[in-house]
């Protein structure tokens, strides 16, 4: 057997990077990790940690007006920028803290640097070379902004938390997750919020009907939603930015975010040195084990296309570790994995959209519901919960939940349990709900909106 350095040397210190580096480490396998930017990768510095905490600061606002209804008579409060951006980054700094630990405490080498490889079995990390049995790509996505005229004054979800003076009037770019995300989060901290999509309905791959009712919803909490429009070009002018879009109108603003995609970190890895295929879309293309077609080295996560849900790269580090180095093969059940939308209202969803669906089983039954959340009887806030059961016919199993409202996210993990356990809607029928909740109208559901 071949005498290397590593068992096993991981070039990405995100959410799949650093639980297959601790597993792997774990199960007694000497282990090295790469980053070049920060611990935690982008969900816990500038993905899904930081936004959540936006996300709840954003909400406050509503709540102060929503408030005075139930009885509590107080002027809003101010919002102070610096103030939620410096608490953010001081939580940022405790969590890059705890990724250290944990490698440090499964005796795993953290190399500070970016990991470039030299062939099947060495990194460079700088002047360093280091000598690995296996080597895994785990860098993760990164924020693309087009080529336009003056798309150097546009900025990305990397630089948005931290800018130094808050944007009063805000573009945003783009209709995924990021985008609408975003646009709640601003306009809820009182910014004038515009979000453009150049397609006719943004959150594509959504079910129709939970696409139709965000928009509806998001609307009404004063963003600016425009489709079928992009920009051609930003300008800086005295006042701020000015953007020129498509449909021949123009924007100021003072900060233009870009969330139109991101793109597989795959910059100075060296792949050029191996036999790593990369598909259609600039992704590294792996077999159903991570292994690519260099067969030491492995990738996973968002660098490979899949799924782009840090839950999803965890179980896919946990996967790769277990077979690898556990002995245990037990592969990734990519069916069924619930996702949440933390716009305003949220989003909550789990298996098939009604087109997906329909495509899969041919005859199905549907299952609709909107109503006013309980709270907003006195709030006097205008907004409607929507919920949707999507069932196969022939078989009564619930192939499909999907939710637009307060605490969705919340709501659809324990209903994701329910369908990868196969539940019919005859047993969503039987099981008796708590009262009174919004999830209860999901067990509440029994009259067919259509079916087949």
């Amino acid at each position: 057997m071949e005498n290397y350095d590593y068992d096993l040397f991981v070039i990405g210190a995100g959410s799949g990077g650093v639980r297959a580096a601790r597993m792997a480490a774990g199960f007694g396998a000497k282990v090295a990790v790469a980053e070049d930017r920060y611990m935690g990768g982008t969900c816990v510095n500038v993905g899904c940690v930081p936004k959540k905490l936006y996300v709840y600061a954003s909400e406050f606002s509503k709540s102060f007006s929503d408030a005075r209804n139930f009885g509590w008579d107080s002027a809003k409060p101010a919002f102070d920028w610096p103030t939620l951006r410096d608490n953010k980054k001081a939580e940022i700094s405790r969590l890059n803290g705890i990724y250290d630990r944990l490698l440090a405490g499964v005796n795993a080498d953290v190399i500070d640097g970016r990991g470039r490889i030299i062939d099947p079995h060495t990194v460079a990390v700088g002047e360093r070379r280091f000598t690995a049995g296996r080597i895994l790509i785990a860098t993760g996505g990164w924020p693309h902004i087009p080529d336009f005229p003056g798309s150097e004054h546009a900025i990305t979800s990397n630089e948005i938390f931290d800018l130094d003076q808050f944007p009063n009037r805000l573009v945003i770019v783009g209709g995924g997750y990021i985008a609408v995300e975003f646009a709640g989060i601003f306009n809820g901290l009182d910014a004038q919020v515009t979000q453009l999509y150049r397609g006719p309905l943004f959150l594509r791959g959504f079910d129709a009907d939970i696409r139709a009712h965000a928009a509806r919803e998001i609307a009404k909490t004063g963003v600016d939603l425009r489709f079928e429009v992009n920009v051609e070009s930003i300008t800086r002018s005295a006042s701020g930015l000015e953007l020129r879009l498509t449909d021949g109108s123009t924007l100021e603003a003072d900060a233009v975010l870009y969330a139109t995609g991101r793109k597989a970190n795959l910059d100075g890895l060296g792949l050029e040195n191996v036999q790593v295929e990369i598909g259609e879309f600039g992704t590294v293309v792996v077999d159903g084990e991570f292994r690519t077609a260099e067969p030491s080295i492995y990738a996973l996560g968002d660098v490979t296309g899949g799924m782009e849900l840090t839950p999803v790269a965890l179980a896919e580090g946990m996967a790769f570790a277990r077979r690898e180095f556990g002995e245990t093969d037990l592969a990734v059940d990519y069916d069924f994995i619930p996702t949440a939308v933390f716009c305003q209202p949220n989003i909550g969803t789990v298996g098939f959209t009604e087109e997906q669906a329909r495509a899969k089983f041919g005859h199905i039954r549907l299952f609709k519901s909107t109503f006013k959340p309980m709270k907003h009887t006195i709030s006097g806030r205008d907004e409607q919960t929507f919920m949707k059961l999507i069932v196969d016919k022939a078989s009564d199993r619930v192939v499909g939940a999907h939710m637009v409202g307060p605490d969705a996210g919340e709501i659809m993990q324990g209903v994701a349990i329910a369908l990868r356990a196969g539940a019919t809607k005859a047993l969503f029928d039987t099981t008796i709900g708590i009262h009174p909740t919004a999830a209860e109208e999901f067990v509440t559901m029994r009259e067919a909106w259509t079916e087949d």
